[in-house]
C-alpha cells in the first residue's frame, strides 16, 4: 500500500512538472487540430468562381495600399507573358493610352505608361516611367523612376493552381499621387481601376492560350 502511495505521489509530481513546463513554454505543447475554417481556401473558392477581390488600406503619409486577386484559366507562363507585354498594354488594358519598353539590361527593364486616371470630375492624364524586375512566372516588382506619383511601387505575384492548368494572380501596390486628390477619391479610383486591369490581364491570357490551342488542333488535324 505504501509503495502504491509513493508511485501515485511520483505520478502527480511528474504531471505538475509537465503542466508547469507547457505553461511556461507553450511552444513545446502538442499542436491540436481545430475546426476553424481555412479562410484562404474560401478566398480561392470565390476566385475560382470568377470573382475579382480587391482590398484597400490607408497607410502612413497619405499612401493608399491596394491588393487585388483573380484566377486565370491559363498557366503561369502565359500570365507572365501578358503582364510583361509592355508594348501592347495600351491595346488591352483599360485607361492605358500609351505604353512601351524603353530599355532592357536583362535583369531589369524600364517601361513607360500613359493613362487616364480618375472618375467623374477627378479626371487626369498621368505619365509614369518604371523599372521592373523579378523572377519569370513567379513575381514581378515595379517602382516608379519618374512620373506623376509621389509613391508608386508594388508587385505582381503569380501562383500556379495545383489542381489544374490555372493561375492565381495577385497585385499589390502602394500609391500616392503627386497632385491634389483627396484620399477618398484615390481609393475610389483604385477600387474601380484595379478590377478592370486584372480582368483585362485574365481575358488576354486566356485569349492567347485559346488561340494557341486552336492552332495546335488545326496542325494536328
Amino acid at each position: 500500500m505504501q509503495t502504491l502511495t509513493i508511485k501515485l505521489h511520483q505520478f502527480i509530481l511528474a504531471l505538475i512538472v509537465i503542466l508547469i513546463t507547457f505553461v511556461s513554454y507553450p511552444s513545446l505543447a502538442l499542436q491540436i487540430e481545430t475546426s476553424i475554417p481555412d479562410s484562404l481556401s474560401q478566398v480561392k473558392t470565390r476566385l475560382l468562381n470568377g470573382e475579382v477581390l480587391v482590398t484597400l488600406s490607408d497607410l502612413q503619409d497619405g499612401v493608399t495600399g491596394v491588393e487585388g486577386h483573380i484566377y486565370i484559366a491559363a498557366p503561369p507562363k502565359k500570365v507572365w507573358d501578358v503582364i510583361t507585354d509592355y508594348d501592347n498594354h495600351k491595346k488591352f488594358v483599360p485607361n492605358i493610352i500609351d505604353s512601351g519598353l524603353l530599355s532592357d539590361n536583362g535583369s531589369e527593364k524600364v517601361m513607360f505608361e500613359k493613362g487616364k486616371s480618375g472618375m467623374l470630375f477627378f479626371q487626369k492624364t498621368v505619365n509614369i516611367k518604371m523599372k521592373v524586375w523579378g523572377e519569370v512566372s513567379k513575381h514581378l516588382n515595379f517602382q516608379q523612376i519618374t512620373g506623376d506619383f509621389k509613391v508608386y511601387h508594388g508587385e505582381w505575384i503569380i501562383v500556379e493552381y495545383p489542381k489544374g492548368p490555372g493561375t492565381f494572380l495577385t497585385y499589390k501596390a502602394e500609391v500616392k499621387p503627386d497632385f491634389f486628390a483627396p484620399r477618398f477619391a484615390v481609393k475610389k479610383v483604385q477600387q474601380h481601376d484595379c478590377p478592370q486591369m486584372m480582368s483585362a490581364m485574365k481575358k488576354q491570357a486566356e485569349s492567347v492560350l485559346l488561340t494557341e490551342l486552336k492552332k495546335e488542333k488545326v496542325t494536328v488535324q
